[in-house]
Formats: structure tokens, sequence, C-alpha cells
């Protein structure tokens, strides 16, 4: 969005604010589909569970890994004018409750819609039977991680060693394993963790099979890195690998899932926020805004993720430290960031902060969440 465009809509809702253009949104899931036409895209609807987000992903042809019932029924809902048949295709080739480890309420709640849910231990496996019998099971690979930004495989993940054990277990318990999936890490900009990951799962699919049970399915997860800065390379290259790997190790009828959530919406969202306060600290400028590492700058803390501020005023930039609007020492957005001398209710911007940032947001210290405003739906 252009910054009069910003100013403009800033003045008419007022600060802070996220603006989400879902015309990005579409051309992102358009450029995924494009350079990876064999993989099925499921939204990872963590990332931002905007419901607008939903229905233009929804509509776009998009399907769902969820990790909550909440994100499963705001997916759900999108469906319930359809009959009953409908809808069951859709829980099977729209939504995967991709979070290895669920309550057994959750279980309960999802077995009547029969969806596919993963598992990486035999607790899980287990827990599933008792209370999700009518599931399709995924087993979850614990795969490399090394250079992605969030690391989740020393969390989630069984080990090669022990997956077609697990695969047998579940076919014992009179459970059918539907597919095998992984996850590289988030951001990852190391394109030999999805060569290391397809080849286990390959290895897996293939020992699976000479035992008896034929895998069909192969989710390889998220991982997708979004443009943050110059040294991420384009998708297209990730995407060359990815599919040179596919064609390479797996027959033409397994079908490949994967969960990009960053991906598709990091690059649609800007944030505008206001300067409240300024001060000079040991020689260098601070600003506070109305906005916070506790709000729509989450992606500080849980994502490890920077988002550059920029100034709608001109002048000759200078190091600036900038910190949010609580009263806590850790809410520090920048402590060098290039920026003209502000003045209060000056206005400031981020891009690129549509992942992780408004979606983690909370009321710490009694301030509201930045409103967020949607355009090109």
């Amino acid at each position: 969005m252009t910054q009069k465009q910003l100013q403009s809509l800033a003045k008419r809702h007022g600060t802070p604010l996220v603006i989400i253009d879902h015309d990005v949104i579409r051309k992102n899931y358009a450029e995924f589909r494009r350079h990876l036409p064999k993989v099925q895209c499921y939204y990872a609807a963590k990332a931002n569970a905007e419901p607008a987000i939903i229905r233009t992903l929804y509509e776009a042809g998009a399907s769902f890994d969820v990790a909550s019932m909440p994100e499963f029924m705001m997916v759900y809902e999108n469906i319930k004018d359809l009959p009953a048949k409908a809808q069951q295709d859709f829980i099977w080739d729209k939504i995967i409750y991709a979070n290895p480890t669920k309550p057994k309420e959750t279980l309960l709640a999802l077995d009547q819609y029969k969806p596919l849910v993963t598992y990486d231990n035999l607790a899980e496996l287990k827990k599933i039977k008792q209370y999700a019998p009518h599931a399709g099971v995924v087993l979850r690979l614990g795969v490399a991680n090394t250079g992605s930004q969030c690391e989740l495989s020393n969390k989630f993940g069984c080990q090669t060693g022990e997956a077609v054990d697990l695969i047998l277990e579940a076919f014992r318990l009179g459970l059918v394993v539907e597919g095998l999936s992984f996850h590289v890490g988030s951001q990852c900009t190391n394109f030999q963790n999805f060569v290391q990951a397809l080849n286990a799962a390959a290895a897996v699919m293939k020992e699976s099979r000479e035992r008896g049970h034929e895998i069909k399915i192969l989710d390889i997860g998220g991982g997708f890195p979004a443009p943050y800065n110059k040294h991420v390379k384009p998708f297209r290259e990730l995407a060359r690998v990815i599919n040179a790997e596919i064609d390479r190790l797996f027959a033409p009828d397994i079908q490949i899932l994967a969960e990009p959530g960053r991906f598709l919406v990091a690059t649609a969202a800007t944030s505008v926020a206001r300067v409240i306060g300024k001060a000079v600290r040991e020689g260098k400028p601070c600003y506070y805004i109305d906005d916070s590492v506790y709000h729509t700058f989450s992606g500080i803390i849980f994502d490890h993720c920077q988002y550059h501020l920029k100034s709608f005023r001109k002048g000759r930039p200078e190091v600036a430290a900038v910190f949010g609007q609580t009263c806590d020492g850790l809410d520090c957005i920048s402590q060098s960031e290039l920026l003209p001398e502000l003045e209060i209710e000056d206005l400031v911007y981020a891009e690129n902060i549509g992942a992780y940032s408004n979606a983690s947001a909370t009321w710490f210290n009694g301030f509201p969440p930045a409103k967020v405003i949607h355009v090109n739906e």
C-alpha cells in the first residue's frame, strides 16, 4: 500500500492499526500453487487466524492446517451451509488437525468430523484410539531444523527408526495411517532441511510398504520463508529443489500436502502506530509508540522476528530506540532504528507484519490489541 493510503486509513480509524491487503494474500497463494503445482496448500491458520483471511484463502482454493478446536471451528463455519455429505468430504479434503498433542476433550469433539489428526508417539496414538477412533491418523517425523528461525524438532516428531513400529501399532489398534508429515522449522532458509526430510519420509514409506501398509499422503509441513529481506532466496528456488526431490522419490499417485502460514500472510499486512512520547537517553533519541511487543510486535518475542519501522516524515535519519506503550522494560521494539527526528503525534509504520503478530497479541497492561482493517477483500 502507498504511504498516502496508510495515512488515510490511520486518520479514519485511529491507531494502532493493522492493515491486511487481501490482494497480496491471493498473490502469495497463486505463487505457491504456480511453483509447487503438485502440492495441495493447507494454510496454517495459527499464522493469522483472522476469519476474513480464512474466507479469502478458501475462496482461492486453499485447504487448512489447524491446531486447536477454535481454529477448526473457524474453518468449519465456512462450510456450514453445505449438505452433511458435502461437509464430510470437505473435512477430509480441506482440514488437517496438525497439532501432535491433543487433550481428550479436543479428540472427543473432533471424532464426529472424522478428520485427519497427527501423532508422534504411542501415548498419543492410544489416546486417539480411545477418544477419536473415527479419525484418520498421520505420523509426524522428527527432521532437521538447522537454520530455521523457529525450531520445532525439539518438541514434535518421532525418530525415523521408530516410525514404522508406530505405523504398525496404529493399524494393530484398528486405526488407519493415512500419511506421514514433517516440519523443517519456521522460516526455513536452509533448503537442505527439506531435502533430508523428503528422503527420510521416502525411506519410511518404503519400509512401511514392504511390511504390508501402503501410505498415500505426505504432508511436507511449513517453513516456506517469507521475503523479509534480501538475504532470503526467492521461493521459486526452494520450489525447484522440492519439486526435483518429489519427482525423484515418490510415485505420481502420492498426495502431497504442505502447510504454509507465514509465506502466505507475512507480506500482506502493515502496521501503523503513533508516536506518544519522546526522550533522549545517553545521547540516543528514544520514541514511544501506541503499540508494543505485547501487541502487534509480539513476533519480536515469540517469533524471533524484527520489524523495521519507517516514518512518513522526511529528514536525515539517525539511530534511535523505539519502545512500546506498556510499562515493562521488555517492551523494546528496536534499539537501533534509522529514523528522522520525529515529533509526538507523528505516524510510523512497519511492513511485512502479517504473520505471528496480531495473531499473538494480548491485552497486557490493559491495552487492547490494534484494530485490524481488511482491504481488497
